[in-house]
């Protein structure tokens, strides 16, 4: 009776180190999205909540997110994003964005590149064009919820059919 009891231990034990393991790995797209921003010295709420795939390309720093609506997210910052955001991310930046525009006073800019230089400074720029708007980076701390938009353009995503080894499709590493 002994020896079933210490083997079921042993096997509770055994199944519980196996599933710690998992957790070391994104499963999901949004997690996947976290660990891509968090390697890169970024804020996990650059993207909203309701991401429904992600694939990233570590050399290039390439990435996709396809959000599960258009949609706006309203805080200290207003964004509004497309269906699909695009961009290359690095240390501390994400250039050549799109699918991202941000308020300002009443008008919609398109946000070119997010960029923090001194993580201890507490500040993240926007490259909106005309201007380099700046926030505490505080705001990015959660990503934020997001209303759908029927009214932004949904565009349909082109390469996160193109998996290949190293990217990362729906949270999921390719083989």
């Amino acid at each position: 009776m002994a020896a079933v009891a210490l083997w079921w231990t042993l096997a509770v034990l055994v199944a519980a180190a196996a599933a710690g393991q998992g957790d070391a790995t994104p499963t999901t797209a949004e997690e996947a999205v976290h660990a891509v921003l968090a390697a890169n010295q970024l804020p996990r709420g650059l993207l909203p909540a309701g991401i429904a795939a992600f694939a990233h390309d570590a050399g290039s720093g390439r990435f996709e997110a396809v959000l599960e609506a258009a949609c706006t997210a309203r805080s200290e910052v207003g964004l509004r994003y497309n269906v699909t955001v695009t961009g290359v991310v690095s240390e501390g930046r994400i250039a050549g964005i799109s699918g991202v525009d941000a308020k300002d006073l009443f008008m919609w800019f398109p946000v070119r590149g997010i960029h923090v230089d001194i993580p201890s400074t507490g500040v993240i720029y926007f490259d909106v064009g005309v201007v380099f708007k700046h926030f505490p980076l505080s705001v990015f701390d959660a990503p934020p919820p997001c209303t759908p938009d029927p009214v932004l353009r949904r565009a349909a995503p082109q390469w996160l059919e193109e998996v290949v080894d190293g990217f990362v499709a729906s949270g999921v590493a390719s083989q």
